[in-house]
Formats: structure tokens, C-alpha cells, sequence
């Protein structure tokens, strides 16, 4: 078992920056991989970005690439995920989740993973 709780997100307003974190405990020397979705109100869960517990590229999804930037502290257990230049449509609640093992799917897929903390809300005003 893995627990995930995130935290850092809040109201800001458009052009701004907030910085997510999200703790892991447990079996955390078992992760495989890390990842961001986002959930808006009245739309389906989505992909931003995942990071390889190891060594490895992070991936993003199009709309966030250039302005967020995933990251780990393997030492802390800890992924971050820093968002600049923040728009409304990054209003969301961001939700972290971590993949115990490799699977035959794209770490962009909700399926690939294993855990998943409570969200964190995130309102960018205009």
C-alpha cells in the first residue's frame, strides 16, 4: 500500500505560479512512476504529467508543456509539480498518482497506476 496526500494548490490569479506537492508513505521503494491528472468541473479526468521513479524522461501532456514541470526528491518521497504562466483552464482539482510496476499502456492512461491521493484544488482567476 502507498499513501498519497497533495497539497499546495490554491487561488491565483492568471500569468501566476503555484507550486503542488504530493508526500508518498508506505512501500514507496516499490514506485515505478509518477503522475499529475487534472480534473475540471463537468469533464473527465486527464493526463499532465508523469515522471519515472528512476532514471528517465517526464512527459507532458501538450497543453501544460513549457509552462509546468514535474519533478521527484526520491530522498523526501515527494513529486512536485511546478505550473508557471498559469491559465483559467487550469482550473482544476490536480490529483497525484503513483504506478507500482510497468504496464503494457502509456503512463498517460489512468489505468496505469496504481494509487491515487484525495486532489487538490487549483482556481486560476482572469
Amino acid at each position: 500500500q502507498v499513501q498519497l496526500v497533495e497539497s499546495g494548490g490554491g487561488l491565483v490569479q492568471a500569468g501566476g505560479s503555484l507550486r503542488l506537492s504530493c508526500a508518498t508513505s508506505g512501500r514507496t521503494s516499490n514506485i515505478y512512476a509518477m503522475a499529475w491528472f487534472r480534473q475540471a468541473p463537468g469533464k473527465e479526468r486527464e493526463f499532465v504529467a508523469s515522471i519515472p521513479r528512476g532514471s528517465g524522461a517526464a512527459y507532458y501532456t501538450d497543453s501544460v508543456k513549457g509552462r509546468f514541470t514535474i519533478s521527484r526528491d526520491n530522498a523526501k518521497n515527494t513529486v512536485y509539480l511546478q505550473m508557471t504562466s498559469l491559465k483559467p483552464e487550469d482550473t482544476a482539482a490536480y490529483y497525484c498518482a503513483v504506478a507500482m510496476s510497468l504496464r503494457p499502456l502509456s503512463s498517460s492512461h489512468q489505468a496505469f497506476y496504481d494509487y491515487w491521493g484525495q486532489g487538490t484544488q487549483v482556481t486560476v482567476s482572469s
